[in-house]
């Protein structure tokens, strides 16, 4: 199988792009990256160009199954408009570009709490793509909830290493309702979207924590 990934440098899109390297499931891996990436794979396609430049490489982007791991932080992109484009309308582009390729296949991370009538920009924005890519003909949509994300970043985050280490100590505590909100490793992420890949499910799949741990 062809695999692609948008967002491969980012923690999980990082840790999923070395799954599919060494595993044999997938003879080739085509990566979409605004940034430079040092990869020397004979499997690995690198196509390096801005995010609103997807729909010129359209031939180039024909895969068995699509992996969106696109996101930025409020940080990064202070701009409202930006952030929307880079969470909602080039994730949407993308889903739409590989429905043109005929892929049956799309996995895409969104975020707990992602809910289009949420009254947070950020989990507003993460159900309203949810929503948009609901109604595009994959045979197979893949959603994939974590929480708060454990892992070496290259950038550091200051609020959310330290919020990783408070709900590492409370982890154990929250239980019921409450074990969604369980941080989470980004390989455990990764893991769960790789095996997943494999069962070729249809129709639209949703994985909160607790299920991202079991699919892993």
């Amino acid at each position: 199988m062809t695999a692609l990934i948008y967002g491969a440098t980012g923690l999980i899109g990082s840790q999923l792009l070395s799954l599919l390297i060494e595993g044999s499931d997938y003879q080739k891996v085509i990566i979409y990256t605004r940034k430079k990436i040092n990869i020397e794979n004979n499997k690995v396609k690198i196509i390096i160009d801005e995010l609103n430049a997807i729909k010129k490489y359209k031939n180039d982007l024909k895969a068995d199954h699509v992996f969106c791991c696109l996101g930025t932080t409020r940080k990064k992109t202070p701009d409202k408009k930006e952030y929307y484009k880079i969470d909602h309308d080039y994730p949407l582009t993308a889903a739409a570009i590989a429905i043109e390729n005929s892929c049956k296949h799309f996995h895409l991370v969104s975020s707990i709490g992602a809910n289009k009538e949420s009254l947070f920009f950020y989990t507003k924005t993460k159900g309203k793509l949810e929503n948009d890519i609901s109604f595009l003909p994959f045979d197979s949509i893949n959603i994939y909830r974590p929480s708060l994300l454990l892992g070496a970043r290259r950038e550091k985050r200051n609020a959310e290493n330290i919020s990783a280490k408070i709900l590492n100590i409370l982890n154990p505590a929250l239980i019921g309702p409450l074990r969604k909100y369980k941080s989470i490793q980004a390989l455990t992420v990764a893991r769960a979207m790789y095996n997943q890949s494999l069962n070729n499910a249809k129709g639209i799949n949703i994985f909160l924590p607790e299920e991202l741990n079991k699919i892993a």
